[in-house]
């Protein structure tokens, strides 16, 4: 490692752990940390005064380090300081993180972004695709997650927190979120199992549910398994339609684990899009598979620290 060149550290929050990654200005993950914070909840100090704490292990560890961006899963105030909804950790919950941690390292700088608006971020900057300043992001996981991407920089709307497409509503006016997040897909998953057993086979029927057998059993060709991904593709694809008639975008992105799946929702996908779009949308319309991967979070906090460059 070059200690004379510049390095920043991205803080991926996650329900249960820190990913943690000492990043160089091209993009490269230099060495790689992960933090189980489930000890954060029990200890008599709380949550927040670990986190700091936890933080500080890392800057002390990586002193050239003077910069550093974290991604978190949930709702940030507009200016970036405080923590107003954080579903998978309640304690962060209307906290000023950046304070926080400032008073603890005054000489350090932070940057706080919600997570899916810091892998935009981290995609726009490092992707392989070299995406455009206009972008619309989607990440697959746990939940639904998204961001837009508006002249370079994070589209934050009038209160700091746009484009929740996982909060939309959907079919039966339930949130895309519940529809064709993880625990959704695993609802369609059992339901189509149980509809084609013969189609299903020994590969699915009597396993434990989850989305890599999903994934690993499509690409062996399993039927029901392509099916499953096929009618996710349809109720993303109607989402997508809305954003794009709200966004006039033209390039979006995805990511998450669920887009390891993606090559077998892009015909369904593209067909909805197309179904329900006029020409004007869609003669230059492109349906990407985010390049970042798994890195994604490290990356996308490591990113916010370019936002004053």
């Amino acid at each position: 490692m070059n200690n004379n060149e510049e390095h920043f550290l991205g803080v991926d929050v996650g329900g249960t752990h820190l990913k943690i990654g000492l990043v160089n200005r091209r993009g490269e993950i230099v060495s790689f940390d992960k933090e189980d914070t489930t000890p954060y909840r029990d200890d008599p100090r709380g949550f927040n005064a670990c986190f700091i704490e936890g933080v500080g292990k890392y800057l002390r560890k990586y002193p050239q380090v003077n910069k550093v961006g974290i991604g978190l899963p949930g709702l940030i105030s507009k200016d970036r300081t405080t923590t107003l909804e954080i579903p998978a950790i309640p304690a962060l919950n209307g906290f000023n993180l950046k304070q926080g941690l400032l008073d603890a390292y005054p000489e350090k700088k932070f940057y706080l972004e919600n997570d899916a608006a810091a892998a935009a971020l981290g995609e726009f900057r490092y992707g392989k695709g070299n995406p455009s300043p206009n972008f619309l992001f989607i990440t697959m996981g746990t939940g639904i997650g998204s961001a837009m991407i508006m002249d370079g920089k994070v589209f934050k709307g009038s209160r700091g927190n746009a484009m929740e497409m996982g909060h939309m509503l959907s079919r039966g006016n339930e949130a895309l979120e519940r529809i064709i997040g993880r625990d959704g897909i695993l609802r369609i998953m059992d339901r189509m199992i149980r509809a084609y057993p013969d189609l299903a086979g020994k590969e699915l029927i009597g396993q434990e549910l989850g989305t890599h057998l999903l994934v690993d059993t499509a690409k062996n060709g399993n039927q029901v398994s392509i099916m499953v991904f096929e009618e996710v593709a349809r109720v993303l694809g109607e989402a997508i339609v809305s954003a794009i008639r709200i966004l006039d975008v033209t390039e979006v992105y995805f990511g998450g684990g669920i887009s390891a799946g993606l090559e077998f929702m892009m015909p369904a996908l593209d067909k909805t899009v197309r179904q329900f779009l006029t020409k004007y949308y869609v003669e230059d319309l492109k349906l990407i598979k985010a390049s970042l991967e798994n890195n994604a979070g490290t990356l996308g906090a490591a990113a916010l620290c370019f936002i004053e460059d």
